[in-house]
């Protein structure tokens, strides 16, 4: 996927992407969210309208976590739609939200864990 800019601001932009979305085959709520700099990660909850969609039953729901990337140019913000079944290169997702949903990429989950275990260390004395 690309990205996606409009005229909007930051805050803006990310109240957009935690709002509640109402779609043809499904619907989805962002039922927790954190900003660790232009990473905006969430677990959605997605409904299924339809069966098949996701392949879920019509009215099943999945959580999922998202990774937003977020930029600014020119005055406009834009994001970068990603989620763990695409194995993000970026780690920073809050621990709490791998209890949070099923397993898509357990890669990406090993490098979350090295990435929380490592800002655990202590800093090396020099």
């Amino acid at each position: 996927m690309g990205w996606y800019f409009s005229r909007q601001t930051r805050d803006q932009l990310i109240r957009e992407l935690i709002e509640p979305q109402e779609g043809e085959n499904a619907r989805s709520e962002v039922i927790a969210h954190a900003l660790r700099g232009n990473v905006l990660w969430s677990v959605a909850r997605i409904t299924a309208k339809q069966a098949g969609f996701m392949k879920l039953a019509a009215g099943d729901s999945i959580n999922v976590i998202r990774c937003d990337l977020l930029q600014g140019s020119g005055g406009e913000w834009g994001h970068k739609p990603l989620d763990e079944s695409m194995h993000p290169y970026y780690y920073s997702c809050p621990l709490r939200y791998l209890d949070m949903a099923p397993v898509q990429s357990p890669e990406w989950r090993e490098g979350v864990l090295a990435h929380h275990a490592r800002r655990r260390m202590p800093a090396s004395v020099a």
